[in-house]
């Protein structure tokens, strides 16, 4: 989804959060969408139509009446303009009037008139939220396909704690692309499976054996994925990132575990990446009780072979893999391919200090089942997975 050419339009209505959305434009205009905002009355009382003025480079639609506004001629223009629009924060005010058909002010009219998908994100005092009124709004809108995100549980303009709090940003920020990738995207509707991050092998019930993955790149893979509008299931190794949000996530720990998640998750799955690092051997007989140090005075470890993930697991789907090399990099891929049944591998070299293990950038060659090559340039790890997924996506059209 290129989202140079899509424009998110943001509701700000009165609420104490009102400043958070300022942070949502800001991310949405760094990723290179075209963000308008309108505030209503009640809005400006709480920030300023200039934060969002520097913040997007656009000018900020505060009210109908506006004559030198480029939307004053017809008021309906945001409407016809916006490829999302997102409420942040939505008061208990604003859902009534949705709710009602009521448009009397820009951001009414506009959501009234749009034919985009439209994300609310409730901000109010926890007893507000609980109002049969206000859930029965929330029904109602639900039923006619408005996208709820939260709202989320804690600290209250009141100074109480309860549900009613704008919830987290990165799930408001996840969840509007996931709507949006669900009607714009190329992938809208496939079923895309995502596995990520190391292994861990356990010696006993304190130590284990694992490698040195983040989970970086398969993180960005299932996050593309999800903003090309699939459905995604992330399967994940222990990493230290925090879970997308719009994605299923399955948290394992050993090569068996993501063996049968893998499995499951793939019954009727239209792709599966192997991002994940699996730990290619296992202590066989892990200790049932902490190893002493005392106790030895040096430790053998015996060795099995971990399950084969990619050679075991059955169906008809595109079949990505790893290849994390750190000699010969293209030649142990292609056998990879060859050995495994593999419609693309994606092969990097390990040595490299600015791709990786750990870092944000990757540079990778991509092969597939014929042994053609394409080497990429040093990429982000965030664009490395959408050329990935541009390949999936045209083996998956030619199925």
């Amino acid at each position: 989804m290129a989202v140079k050419e899509k424009t998110v339009v943001i509701g700000v209505t009165g609420s104490i959060s009102a400043y958070k959305a300022a942070d949502l434009a800001s991310r949405f205009t760094q990723v290179g969408f075209r963000v308008e905002v309108i505030m209503t009355e009640e809005a400006v009382q709480f920030i300023t139509p200039l934060t969002f003025r520097n913040i997007t480079g656009r000018p900020v639609v505060t009210t109908m009446w506006d004559l030198a506004s480029e939307f004053s001629v017809e008021h309906v223009a945001l409407a016809e303009a916006a490829d999302i629009v997102l409420i942040a924060p939505a008061t208990a005010n604003i859902i009534a009037k949705i709710a009602s058909g009521i448009a009397d002010d820009m951001l009414t009219c506009t959501v009234l008139a749009t034919k985009a998908p439209v994300v609310i994100a409730p901000a109010m005092n926890d007893n507000m939220w609980a109002n049969e009124i206000t859930q029965e709004n929330v029904t109602r809108l639900k039923k006619r396909g408005f996208s709820f995100v939260g709202p989320g549980y804690g600290r209250l303009a009141s100074g109480k704690m309860g549900l009613g709090r704008l919830t987290d940003l990165d799930e408001i920020y996840g969840v509007t692309l996931q709507v949006l990738g669900k009607k714009k995207g190329d992938l809208a509707g496939k079923k895309i499976v995502v596995t990520a991050g190391g292994t861990q092998e356990a010696v006993d019930p304190v130590r284990c054996l694992t490698n040195h993955s983040s989970g970086k790149m398969g993180y960005a893979i299932a996050i593309a994925a999800r903003n090309r509008g699939a459905i995604v299931t992330l399967i994940s190794g222990p990493t230290a990132l925090p879970k997308p949000a719009g994605i299923k996530f399955v948290d394992v720990k050993s090569a068996e575990d993501m063996l049968k998640a893998v499995q499951e998750a793939t019954k009727k799955a239209d792709a599966l990446i192997m991002a994940a690092a699996v730990a290619d051997f296992r202590p066989a007989k892990p200790s049932s009780t902490k190893i002493k140090r005392v106790d030895i005075k040096d430790l053998t470890l015996y060795m099995e072979k971990t399950p084969d993930i990619l050679g075991q697991v059955k169906g008809d789907f595109i079949r990505v893999g790893f290849a994390a090399e750190s000699d010969d990099v293209v030649n142990n891929a292609v056998d990879k391919v060859k050995r495994k049944g593999l419609d693309l591998i994606v092969a990097n070299d390990i040595t490299e200090k600015d791709c990786g293990f750990g870092t944000d950038t990757n540079r990778v060659t991509i092969i597939d089942s014929k042994g053609k090559t394409e080497e990429l340039p040093l990429l982000p790890k965030s664009e490395v997975a959408d050329r990935i997924l541009d390949r999936v996506g045209t083996l998956l059209k030619k199925r």
